[in-house]
């Protein structure tokens, strides 16, 4: 999959595509057989054409879908999908996709983490000026501008890592496992059918959650901290990029950066991808949060069907923009002699509140212990 108005969405690979969605919905209808004592390689001759083309008529691609694979797996029509709703074969196919995604998410934040706590480390004594307001503030160093990155970034492994533990979603028609009921025999074993069926597919189990989406607003909400981290670490280095600053520089690339009509420039493209992600992401958040206060009934008319789309979108994003900010961490040049040059030219001014407060030398506070408890957060296993 690829997507022209988004560049680097290759970087994304083939994650939530509709092939891959399709492949996930082969695994849920096959491991709900398997959990029921049925043939559970299935054959899939048909395209993901075929079902987005009849997807319209029924609002959703699993009524059509179901109807395919049912024609391409004669001997086990009659068991296929058998006690399961369209919603529990789409949700819990898309667990599977999310759950990818945050697998892959925690290897580039894990990247992330290296990259800047090397950079904390190796640039503790680095000198600049510290700005609030755009303005000059008082003196600071490179190495606890990355450990403040280092830490928003820990902020978010977190919380794509308590949000990774997405569960499996089925609940019969409308949420009462009225169908698996009967067709296990009793409530007990509809219910071991729904946890044999989530050990299949390696998933928590969980009573129905169809309309209490609380697990799909939660992943995306990590999504949106990750890119809210990522957004504030590509404003400080398009800042300091700029000519006139000329603090940081990102890492170059054969092709990166160039302009169609002036030759001159070497644009921070990275980070401008990084930050158009960042600005993309709330809203998307937003809609699985309207999605997840619309809901009516026992399925809802619309909201559920926003957050397909929704969710593809937000995760394809968020994966690309997490590996272009690993490489932009782990390639970004610190011009050490400008940050001096720029500090000796605001003084005396910015050691204004030093004077201020009678302290001496290099104000500084306790930037090293600062440094020091993101380097030590850093080392700690992820949660």
């Amino acid at each position: 999959m690829t997507d022209l108005l988004w560049p680097g969405d290759v970087r994304a690979g083939d994650l939530c595509t509709d092939a891959s969605i399709v492949a996930a919905m082969v695994r849920v209808e096959s491991a709900w057989l398997a959990a029921r004592g049925h043939q559970s390689k299935l054959s899939t001759p048909f395209s993901v054409r075929d079902i987005a083309v009849a997807a319209e008529g029924g609002g959703n691609p699993v009524i059509p879908f179901v109807k395919l694979l049912r024609a391409a797996n004669p001997d086990v029509a009659a068991e296929l999908h058998a006690g399961l709703t369209s919603q529990d074969v789409l949700d819990t196919a898309l667990v599977l996709q999310l759950r990818e995604t945050s697998s892959l998410l925690a290897e580039s934040l894990d990247r992330q983490v290296v990259a800047l706590a090397r950079l904390a480390g190796e640039h503790r004594g680095t000198r600049m000026a510290a700005r609030t307001l755009t303005q000059h503030a008082i003196p600071t160093t490179f190495g606890l501008k990355a450990a403040g990155w280092l830490q928003g970034v820990l902020d978010a492994r977190d919380s794509v890592g308590a949000a990774a533990d997405l569960p499996i979603q089925l609940g019969g028609a409308a949420g009462s496992l009225a169908a698996p009921t009967a067709l296990a025999g009793s409530p007990a074993a509809a219910l071991d059918l729904v946890d044999a069926t989530a050990a299949i597919l390696g998933l928590p189990a969980r009573p129905p959650w169809h309309t209490a989406r609380a697990p799909f607003t939660r992943v995306a909400d990590a999504f949106v901290t990750c890119t809210d981290v990522w957004g504030k670490i590509a404003g400080d280095v398009l800042l300091g990029s700029r000519p006139e600053v000329g603090e940081l520089s990102e890492p170059a690339a054969e092709g990166r950066g160039g302009s169609s009509a002036m030759p001159n420039k070497q644009n921070p493209v990275l980070s401008i991808l990084i930050r158009r992600a960042a600005l993309a992401a709330p809203p998307l958040a937003a809609t699985m949060h309207t999605a997840a206060a619309s809901a009516v009934d026992e399925r809802p008319d619309g909201s559920w069907h926003v957050e397909w789309a929704t969710l593809r979108t937000l995760a394809r994003r968020t994966v690309v923009a997490a590996d272009q900010t690993a490489e932009l961490l782990e390639g970004l040049r610190v011009n050490a002699g400008r940050m001096a040059e720029t500090l000796a030219a605001a003084r005396p001014g910015i050691d204004a509140e030093r004077d201020k407060m009678g302290g001496e030398g290099s104000y500084l506070g306790a930037t090293d212990e600062l440094i020091d408890a993101a380097l030590a957060r850093a080392e700690e296993k992820p949660c």
